[in-house]
């Protein structure tokens, strides 16, 4: 079921996910539910947080379009390694029509449970290591605009207006 995603500035994406005690059906249902969301949006993440749900789990798929489904389930996610720098022009589907550039690790080590409630371990660069940092943020009510210096803000701001202008007119 495609979900709705709460937009900037909705106080909802503020608040901190809490720890999934137990992976269940119920859990199962809303990660299917956030990749279909995901996907219909589209875009290559998704925090629970970003739907509504106040729980740590987040999906990924930073495969090209040309390439098969890489789909990728965090619950609990925590991140133990980080190393280098890299600055990322990234969205985020709670900021449609906007992108910033971001500084961020260049590598990440994480480790969370899997859909079926197993512990994984995974090392992760490039895209995938910037969407991890991202999502993990989410979880803990922080926002890409949240990185950005006050002019920087500003100037989001003003773009976010424009693109929600730009979407909700006849012409568009």
């Amino acid at each position: 079921m495609i979900r709705e995603i709460l937009e900037y500035p909705d106080p909802r994406l503020r608040e901190a996910g809490k720890p999934v005690a137990e992976v269940t059906d119920e859990i199962r249902t809303l990660v299917d539910d956030m990749a279909e969301t995901m996907y219909a949006a589209p875009g290559c993440g998704l925090a629970a947080p970003q739907i509504g749900v106040g729980l740590r789990v987040f999906v990924v798929d930073c495969a090209a379009e040309d390439e098969p489904s890489e789909l990728k389930v965090f619950i609990n996610p925590e991140i133990i390694e980080k190393d280098g720098q890299v600055v990322w022009n990234e969205g985020c589907l709670s900021f449609p029509g906007v992108t910033e550039e971001i500084k961020r690790a260049e590598r990440v080590k994480v480790r969370a449970l899997d859909r079926d409630g197993k512990t994984f371990e995974l090392e992760a660069d490039g895209l995938l290591a910037v969407a991890i940092q991202h999502e993990t943020d989410h979880l803990n009510g922080v926002l890409m605009i949240d990185k950005l210096n006050a002019l920087k803000k500003r100037m989001m701001g003003r773009k976010l207006a424009k693109a929600r202008a730009e979407a909700e007119s006849p012409d568009a």
